[in-house]
């Protein structure tokens, strides 16, 4: 039997990510190839300029099918955005006579029919979590499948999400040239990445540190209990040295990724980094404490939220496996100990080749692409559940010498010019040169998102 090919695309504030994947003759998930792009178009998670966003998708999707020799035809996306929110709902329906044996369409039945629920306007349903069920009364049931009764009764987490920000995302996907297979709500692909089912089960709560969001996922007795989006990020803390420094955001972005750190206390006042001077003006001094206490400000504020968004669910004592650190925001210096400090609750920084088999690049391991990978995982995993093999194929095969042509969606935009860099000689003892290599190197993605 010929294999399934699935693909998913992480479209995030600062950059987009293509994952192309299957199982190997052990049933483990391998990653076939993968691409990137700078994200253009994307704000704080939400689309804002479909056409840059859809030239983005394409070049990263072009880097992936080059990579693997697949031609990609249909893609899981992510989701995420400021307006994502719960709905708790209990839901009901009828069966056929007591003493009716419930099936998987009956919960299927039922799940469905939550989709007809009223709405505010603007809202549309993304995922239907089923919390717990009852039937006929008998409350407190994780799995009713083989359940005598006449009254299938179901607690639920309703996820919606903005439908104009939906809307774009679609019409992204498909401007691009690819069609959406099905939307996910990017924390629950960072979870299925990072996190394993006994740490669910236990208790846990998966945050992701993006670009222009900070991602939450609560998981209780192996179910989604809660999602949040924290509207604050990496890109914030960027804002923050540009203008706490006085120094370009290209600048204070290389500051974050090389040198920065989340605890002021652990940091050097002695310490110096010398910034280039702007248009020949003399190199700015900043000290390595001075960094370390603007960055440790915001992510502060974020993980304050993340403690208030466990508390105000009642789960603060039901972390028994604690907070796993994901995204590219977990790479900073000193993360976790900030977090186990700001909480109480044992944290450790999250990685996706864990749950990956076949050849791990050390790309792969960084935790900005638990999204993307986790995306990948939830796709096989609706793919086998769906049982479509034969059907519509996501990724086909190309011809060994055959070229990978596709139309440029939009003119690019011009190339930035090169920061000047005209600084003096730092002063002896100073970290010396340093500046001078990292900024050669601004736009590459090894660093925090």
């Amino acid at each position: 039997m010929e294999r399934e090919i699935v693909v998913g695309i992480d479209i995030g504030t600062t950059k987009i990510a293509v994952f192309i994947g299957s199982r190997n003759e052990e049933g483990e998930p391998i990653i076939l190839g993968m691409g990137k792009s700078e994200s253009i178009g994307v704000d704080r998670g939400v689309v804002k300029n479909i056409e840059q966003t859809a030239n983005s998708i394409q070049k990263a999707v072009q880097e992936a099918e080059e990579k693997t020799g697949y031609i990609v035809r249909e893609v899981f996306v992510g989701i995420a955005g400021h307006q994502i929110r719960n709905i708790q709902h209990r839901g009901q329906i009828m069966l056929e006579s007591k003493g009716h044996i419930i099936k998987d369409s009956d919960v299927n039945r039922l799940i469905k029919d939550q989709h007809n629920l009223v709405l505010n306007a603007g809202e549309k349903i993304i995922h239907v979590i089923p919390q717990s069920f009852i039937v006929d009364g008998e409350t407190g049931i994780t799995s009713p499948v083989g359940v005598p009764g006449s009254c299938l009764e179901g607690n639920f987490n309703i996820i919606t999400g903005n439908i104009i920000n939906i809307e774009n995302i679609y019409r992204s996907v498909e401007i691009a040239g690819y069609k959406v297979r099905n939307l996910i709500l990017e924390p629950i692909a960072s979870a299925e990445a990072v996190v394993d089912a006994s740490e669910k089960e236990a208790g846990v709560c998966l945050v992701d540190i993006g670009g222009g969001t900070t991602d939450i996922a609560i998981f209780h007795e192996g179910i989604l209990r809660h999602t949040a989006v924290i509207p604050l990020a990496g890109n914030v803390i960027t804002e923050d040295i540009k203008e706490g420094c006085s120094i370009i955001k290209t600048q204070a972005e290389a500051l974050k990724c090389r040198f920065g750190s989340c605890l002021a206390a652990s940091a050097r006042e002695d310490e110096i980094i010398a910034i280039p001077g702007f248009r020949g003006r003399e190199p700015r001094e900043i000290s390595m404490k001075t960094l370390a206490g603007i960055i440790q400000a915001r992510m502060q504020m974020i993980l304050e939220q993340v403690l208030f968004e466990i508390k105000s669910k009642g789960y603060e004592r039901k972390m028994i496996a604690g907070i796993v650190l994901s995204g590219g925001g977990a790479k900073m210096k000193d993360i976790v100990q900030l977090s186990e400090f700001i909480s109480g609750i044992d944290a450790r920084i999250g990685t996706p080749h864990d749950h990956l088999g076949g050849t791990i690049t050390e790309e792969m391991t960084h935790p900005m692409h638990a999204t993307g990978i986790g995306l990948l995982l939830e796709g096989l995993k609706e793919i086998e559940k769906e049982d479509k093999i034969g059907g519509s194929k996501m990724a086909e095969k190309i011809e060994e010498d055959a070229p990978i042509t596709h139309e440029p969606i939009v003119e690019p935009e011009p190339e930035e010019t090169e920061v000047s860099n005209n600084n003096k000689d730092p002063k002896k003892g100073r970290m010396s040169g340093v500046i001078d290599n990292f900024l050669k190197n601004l736009f590459k993605d090894d660093g925090v998102e």
